[in-house]
């Protein structure tokens, strides 16, 4: 039987490594940013954590080894990211969300890509990188026939590319600075030619690498911060809403032409759901710790700790149970995407269920923990409300659980050839 969720020495030492970082070097983190009472100062307060994980090769292990990076597998950067989960979010998501911008490179990049990739493989300073997808006015729709499609445009012009529109929420895109991160993949619309009224809007996606050095040349205007969001959660991230003003940028830029960039995006979206299930895993260990020693030490002034009470040990083992699933769930979604069995689709489908019900069980599992508690659970000084202003966003970021996530499970199902149960038992040979 080929199931076995025994650690490896491999992803063993994984956990370890990712322990003692989350421990040793994002905890601190948080408190050194709570110092500041804004997003964007907490933001940048992170900065030497940030340089810390590069140090340490947790940005060079999100490049893949064919890139030259050394990133080992999806089970493994699962673990990774409920280990800092559990620990330190918000600092932890400024680490991923690079990972997240290097994605589309892991996936299509080629050999005259790596003057883009050479930052992040040198394992020094702090260089940021972003998927800049997501629109002031969303973009659960813009793929749809008759939909004006993604705001952000790009016009051929001689041997350029010429960068105009608005983004929001795209980790890290602004930089340390906020004059623009090292490397943004940007998500935009041809508009060279005019579409028929039969173009297929995806056919006008395309995604351009825009580099620091980029904006810089083309001056002070071509890149502004129009607003940092403020958020009850990941209060030392950023995602600000942004504007590229005539940003010109060499053909040699364009990752991928117009009619590719769709499926590398959402590819590098399947993987990612991977992480966001993971974070969901780590919130929920978190909470449910938290809960159980709170049950230990407290009885409400009654005759026993809390844990002896039925109601509170229900609620806490549920909890439980519903981690262990996510968990499984998650690593499970993680080798069939990337080893198997089935075809693509059949091993996103588990990707893409795996972020769903994993940030939406974080969700209960902070809520089950609060009514566990009870008030005490409202006091600033308990982790409970910052567990759940975390998890909240888990299952509308990132491609959202219904604007997006859920559609594409239900794309899946309307597929002629789709086989449910192929990316666990292999492919129905009576189909």
């Amino acid at each position: 039987m080929p199931v076995d969720f025994h650690l490896g020495p491999s992803e063993a030492a994984t956990r370890e490594a990712a322990a003692g970082f989350a421990r040793n070097v994002l905890k601190p983190a948080r408190a050194e940013y709570l110092k500041y009472d804004q997003q964007p100062e907490r933001f940048q307060a992170t900065r030497p954590a940030y340089a810390a994980a590069v140090q340490g090769g947790l940005i060079k292990g999100q490049v893949s080894p064919a890139h030259g990076g050394n990133a080992g597998s999806l089970v493994e950067a699962a673990i990774l990211v409920e280990e800092c989960y559990a620990v330190e979010p918000s600092a932890a998501l400024t680490i991923f969300g690079t990972g997240l911008g290097l994605t589309p490179l892991n996936l299509v990049g080629k050999p005259e890509h790596a003057e883009f990739l050479a930052p992040f493989l040198s394992g020094e300073g702090a260089p940021m990188a972003s998927l800049v997808f997501s629109e002031p006015g969303g973009v659960a729709n813009a793929l749809e026939k008759g939909a004006p499609g993604f705001q952000v445009t790009a016009l051929h012009e001689g041997d350029d590319w010429v960068i105009n529109g608005d983004k929001m929420w795209a980790t890290n895109c602004a930089g340390w600075d906020f004059k623009g991160c090292d490397l943004a993949c940007v998500v935009c619309r041809d508009i060279t030619d005019p579409p028929g009224p039969d173009t297929d809007p995806a056919d006008k996606v395309m995604i351009i690498l825009v580099t620091r050095a980029d904006l810089d040349r083309n001056g002070p205007s071509a890149f502004e911060v129009i607003r940092h969001v403020p958020m009850p959660g990941h209060t030392s991230s950023s995602g600000p809403h942004v504007r590229y003003t005539n940003v010109r940028v060499p053909a040699k830029n364009v990752l991928c032409p117009p009619g590719q960039g769709a499926q590398v995006a959402f590819g590098s979206f399947d993987m990612s759901a991977i992480f966001v299930a993971a974070m969901g895993v780590g919130v929920m260990r978190a909470a449910f710790d938290a809960a159980l020693a709170f049950a230990k030490r407290d009885s409400r002034n009654g005759a026993t700790p809390l844990l002896e009470r039925q109601a509170f040990a229900d609620l806490l083992s549920g909890i439980k149970m519903h981690t262990e699933a996510a968990r499984a769930l998650t690593w499970k979604a993680a080798n069939a995407l990337q080893t198997g069995p089935g075809e693509y689709n059949a091993r996103r489908e588990l990707a893409l269920a795996a972020k769903v019900y994993c940030s939406e069980a974080a969700v209960k599992a902070c809520t089950d923990a609060i009514n566990a508690v009870g008030i005490t659970s409202y006091d600033l000084d308990q982790p409970f409300s910052d567990l759940l202003n975390t998890a909240i966003v888990l299952p509308i970021f990132d491609g959202g659980n219904v604007g997006i996530r859920r559609r594409h499970l239900q794309q899946l199902m309307l597929l002629p050839t789709y086989d449910a149960w192929a990316a666990t038992y292999g492919p129905d040979v009576k189909q």
